[in-house]
């Protein structure tokens, strides 16, 4: 049961990876903050609820790390040392032609960390609980929701009444939030799913995420721990048309793992599986605006993409550090933390950086899912020229790590 006629400065309307994350963020800088999330807790932390894992890049590990989650989740974190970028056909192996990275070329610190989504969530649950200035909610829901230039005021279907000066909608891809206050979206689908699931193997991986670009889609394995019993691990993400997925997810794991097999090769060895396997359609969304009167929208609610690059937590993350910053700063100063003088720095610093980055992702997605021969031959050579020129290299390993551009104090490993 929430408590009746709660009185918060900030209302997150989402409790997932982004959501209960910006509510430590700020509610560990002293402000009070309720987080409404539809979601049982202990079926959100439970092992079937997503089978998905992240990539956490370096500048999202220091946010993690300056509001007290890394701690909560490094057990279940495998670096990223090395990257390895392929062409290639089923059953064909790949093209000799590739792109290698090694975080060596930028420094002494991994490119990154594959995590599993549990255990971050697991992280955000607990550390949530000690703060006394945040309120989770859950499960629960907005029924009503009023925002006007004197505040936000909010009403959860048990009765409960919330007034704030600011609510953030962290309510995912469907956000009711940003259709309530009628911001449009642009979104592109492409007609595939990603296949995602825990794989054993044979070899270990040695820190090395395999991207391995399939006429159908991306075909990704990035590393895992091993298990305390010594059995190497690593994540599946696996584009691939809508119209076959099912076909593959109802395999049997024999067979699963031989189709594994024929599209990676035998870089790992043998593979097996268990029948723990999920699908997700793929698509790209992004909000033509990310502010209304006393609203601002964060992470899947503002933009999302596919998974081509890994990228999507990393960009919920740098909304978390940009708003917690506006947020933060403002009340130190006594601004009204929900004007629209206070939005627009968020709007504003986050835009511009968001368009480069899904435009990017649209782009890879429509260069690599196809079996054009013209088009294959021009990929593999850019792939191969870019992996001889080590300061066009070293760029993009920059911007995968997320530590180049107007960073966040958070993401500069920084306090608020």
């Amino acid at each position: 049961m929430a408590e009746k006629d709660t009185s918060v400065e900030v209302l997150i309307v989402g409790g997932g990876l982004v959501g209960l994350t910006l509510g430590v963020a700020i509610a560990g800088a002293g402000l009070e903050v309720a987080v409404v999330d539809r979601e049982q807790p202990s079926t959100q932390k439970a092992s079937p609820f997503d089978g998905r894992s992240s990539a956490i890049a370096l500048g999202s590990q220091r946010v993690f790390d300056q509001v007290g989650l890394w701690g909560g989740m490094s057990w279940a974190a495998e670096a990223i040392r090395f990257i390895e970028i392929t062409d290639g056909q089923i059953d064909r192996g790949a093209s000799p032609l590739s792109m290698s990275y090694d975080f060596s070329e930028v420094g002494d610190m991994p490119m990154g960390w594959i995590v599993e989504n549990r255990a971050i969530r697991l992280s955000t649950h607990a550390k949530a609980a000690e703060l006394s200035t945040l309120h989770h909610l859950a499960p629960h829901t907005v029924a009503e929701l009023e925002r006007d230039k004197k505040g936000v005021r909010a009403q959860l279907e048990d009765g409960t009444k919330i007034k704030a000066r600011l609510v953030i909608g962290a309510d995912g891809r469907g956000s009711q939030l940003r259709k309530s206050a009628g911001i449009k979206v642009a979104e592109t689908d492409y007609q595939q799913n990603g296949i995602v699931c825990t794989v054993v193997h044979e070899k270990p991986h040695n820190g090395i995420a395999f991207e391995h670009f399939l006429p159908s889609g991306p075909f990704a394995l990035l590393p895992l721990p091993d298990s305390e019993e010594g059995i190497h691990r690593s994540s599946l993400v696996w584009s691939e048309k809508r119209e076959l997925v099912d076909g593959y997810i109802a395999m049997s794991n024999e067979d699963f793992a031989n189709e594994l097999h024929r599209r990676f090769g035998e870089g790992l060895g043998e593979f097996s599986v268990t029948d723990m396997r999920w699908s997700y359609p793929l698509s790209s969304l992004h909000a033509e605006r990310y502010i209304d009167t006393r609203l601002a929208l964060v992470g899947d609610a503002a933009h999302g993409m596919h998974p081509i690059a890994g990228q999507g937590l990393n960009l919920g993350l740098r909304d978390v550090a940009a708003l917690a910053e506006v947020i933060v700063d403002a009340r130190r100063v006594g601004l009204d933390i929900g004007s629209p003088q206070v939005l627009e720095d968020y709007a504003k610093w986050r835009r511009f950086d968001n368009v480069l980055l899904l435009g990017a992702m649209d782009g890879l997605v429509k260069l690599f899912s196809n079996d054009l021969a013209p088009v294959r031959v021009a990929r593999d050579i850019g792939l191969a020229t870019i992996d001889k020129i080590p300061p066009v290299k070293r760029f993009f390993m920059k911007h995968a790590m997320g530590i180049v551009g107007d960073l966040p104090r958070l993401m500069q490993g920084k306090s608020l």
